[in-house]
């Protein structure tokens, strides 16, 4: 029997109408939690940035808008140490900042936020000038262009003043065919676009510079063809024999191996390619100044390829170390109904991965910023006669640290600061519970007695915070503060340790699993010393200690500051906000769905997927998917006459063994909410 083949036709029916596909079931991908954001004082890096947005167009219009508005803090995103010294700079400024984004990295963190602290301006701008260049470095090229050339640096600071521009010409042929009227054809639109600088050259040799204003398409009519025409202010001074385009090239270098090139720049504002446009958009060093950023330029002479220019270095930048106050790093008029991020750590508002808030340098500890007399006490290792060996210990002291250039942010915490130092960290804590987004890590004030300590722990309950104790010092030569002392090894914040930890921890293993018991990459010593019998006291308080192990040092705790028995544990804290996330931002799709049954079902089916794979990888105290987790849909009529639909998602972390629930409320107008 001959085989048969089966019909490759469509089924008959309406032409041109088809079965849709089935859709997949929705699906819920967790939310990545590894992602730090600090906040703190950077010789360099992105501030009083311009707005870009629907309203505020980038390219040239950036710094020839004198009225657009600059934002003080804003949120960058970094992969690595080498680009945040890109961005920010090194270790040569006074914060802690640098010291904290290096060691998150050394402890195996990825990815991070930074956002650097500056001190809010005051004042209304200088007549014809924009706000906030106060500070920025400028440079200028002379006897180059038809005007002065002058260049802002990108950000205020010293730094600025190692700037160095260079500048010169490039040409290339155009290609044309001379037309009636005077006029240019070319054979594409492309070859010349509007703010194109064309240098014209006769037969007897004059040269003269213009600018192409558009192109004209013009059908040929003897040939299948469409020309381009080329359109001018004025009719051409000479019928050219030869036509270049001039193009600029610039070079611009901090001599701290940061270096910019750019090449192919066009000299008239309605280019695409426009110089000024070009180093708004893409340059991390420089600002075009605003006296020429919408000027049309031309160069000092039409001998374009002999022209060249360099200048000399940058000056009149300021750094403002000095004049920054604890309030810089906050803003009291931001609200979290705001549509746009605030300034000082409200800048983390609307970073959307970002989990871990860290503020290195909200309050430098006076015992190490020289304020305070102390002497520097070592065990000798070495004697007249053999004898068993004992542990040296070098202690950072006021007496080995240079006084700290951040003159308002100096608190002694082991005199009366105490309660100001607590009162700061409760502003990062408040602003993490607003949110509901970021979790604030804080570091333990040094040199607290335990009824000190105790008393700063009673400041806190919040699942939001965790805090670590005691401050760290790491083996790089670069953390040292003089090169002739190794025994001026800067103290590290804690906090920025066991952030690293937590990354590397999930990305190894998972967010429910707690970030302790964990050695400290490139930490050799704890700054100021701690028993294990003191840290065992600590511990129930909720405060996370490092200790000496004989294999170096490990974090032995992952607590919040919560009072809460269901919030004491941080990787409960972390795996709740992981599901929040996931279910607000992946559930969006259910807002016009209509209210009924197949929505439920696609609501409780997204859901349970997600738990059942928590559950596989151990994120629940239960030993079976009916005591980890539960989803249920609240459908009762009440609540359908309202145009409303609730969901009750149940889950049971590892620590502790009660419920929490979550309830995913869709409104009648289509909103949906996530409550605790």
């Amino acid at each position: 029997m001959p085989a048969t083949l089966a019909s490759s036709r469509l089924p008959l029916g309406v032409p041109g109408v088809y079965t849709l596909p089935e859709q997949p079931p929705a699906r819920l991908d967790p939310q990545r939690m590894d992602v730090c954001a600090f906040v703190g004082v950077a010789p360099r890096g992105p501030a009083y940035q311009p707005l870009v947005d629907e309203s505020h167009p980038g390219g040239w219009e950036i710094m020839a808008d004198l009225g657009r508005p600059r934002r003080r803090s804003v949120a960058v995103a970094i992969r690595s140490f080498d680009e945040y010294r890109r961005l920010y700079g090194g270790f040569e400024g006074p914060g802690l900042l640098p010291y904290a984004v290096a060691s998150f990295f050394e402890q195996g963190g990825r990815r991070a936020y930074v956002v650097r602290v500056v001190h809010a301006q005051t004042g209304a701008p200088q007549p014809g000038q924009p706000p906030n260049l106060a500070g920025m470095a400028a440079g200028t090229l002379e006897n180059f262009m038809s005007v002065p050339l002058g260049f802002f640096a990108r950000n205020a600071g010293s730094w600025g003043d190692t700037l160095k521009v260079a500048m010169g010409f490039s040409t290339r042929a155009l290609g044309f065919t001379p037309a009636p009227g005077n006029t240019l054809r070319v054979l594409r639109a492309t070859d010349a676009p509007p703010g194109t600088l064309l240098r014209l050259t006769g037969a007897a040799g004059q040269r003269a510079f213009a600018f192409c204003r558009g192109t004209l398409a013009r059908p040929d009519p003897l040939r299948p063809l469409v020309y381009y025409e080329l359109s001018f202010d004025a009719a051409l001074p000479f019928e050219p024999e030869r036509i270049d385009i001039v193009e600029a090239w610039l070079d611009v270098n901090d001599t701290a191996g940061n270096s910019e090139s750019y090449a192919g720049l066009a000299l008239s504002p309605t280019h695409p390619q426009a110089l000024a446009s070009v180093l708004s958009d893409q340059s991390q060093l420089i600002w075009p100044h605003y006296d020429w950023a919408a000027t049309e330029l031309l160069p000092a002479s039409t001998g374009v390829e002999l022209l060249r220019a360099a200048s000399r270095a940058f000056e009149g930048g300021q750094d403002d170390y000095a004049d920054l106050v604890a309030d810089d790093f906050f803003d009291a008029s931001w609200s979290p109904a705001e549509e746009l991020p605030g300034e000082g750590i409200c800048a983390l508002a609307q970073s959307p991965d970002a989990t871990q808030l860290l503020v290195p340098d909200l309050y430098v500890p006076a015992q190490w910023a020289g304020r305070i007399e102390d002497t520097e006490t070592q065990s000798s290792a070495a004697g007249a006669e053999f004898c068993a060996c004992v542990q040296v210990e070098t202690r950072v002291t006021a007496a080995n640290v240079p006084p700290s250039a951040l003159e308002n942010l100096i608190l002694n915490p082991a005199g009366g600061d105490l309660m100001t130092i607590a009162a700061l960290q409760n502003r990062v804590v408040t602003f993490c519970e607003q949110t509901a987004e970021l979790i604030a890590l804080l570091d333990v004030p040094p040199g607290l007695t335990q009824n000190r300590l105790e008393r700063w722990r009673a400041q806190f309950d919040s699942a939001w915070a965790a805090a670590y104790h005691p401050w760290l010092i790491a083996s790089r030569r670069a953390f040292s503060l003089r090169d002739d002392r190794a025994d001026t090894l800067r103290p590290l914040p804690p906090s920025a340790v066991a952030a690293g930890i937590v990354a590397q921890k999930e990305i190894q293993f998972g967010v429910q699993y707690g970030p302790a018991n964990e050695i400290a990459a490139e930490v050799i010593n704890l700054a100021e010393p701690l028993a294990r019998a003191r840290a065992d006291s600590l511990h129930p308080q909720g405060i996370n200690c490092y200790l000496r192990e004989a294999d170096g040092i490990h974090l032995t705790g992952a607590r919040t500051l919560s009072r809460d028995s269901q919030w004491r544990q941080l990787s409960v804290r972390r795996l709740v906000l992981m599901i929040e996330r996931t279910l607000r931002r992946e559930t969006q799709w259910a807002v016009f769905e209509p209210n009924g049954p197949k929505l439920w079902d696609d609501l409780r089916h997204a859901c349970e997927n997600l738990l059942r794979r928590l559950f596989r990888a151990g994120a629940f105290a239960g030993n079976s998917e009916a005591t980890s987790f539960f989803v249920r849909v609240r459908n009762e009529p009440v609540r359908l006459e309202r145009g409303e639909l609730l969901i009750e998602i149940g889950v049971a972390p590892a620590e502790p063994i009660e419920f929490i629930v979550l309830q995913l409320r869709r409104q009648g107008d289509g909103t949906l909410t996530l409550e605790e």
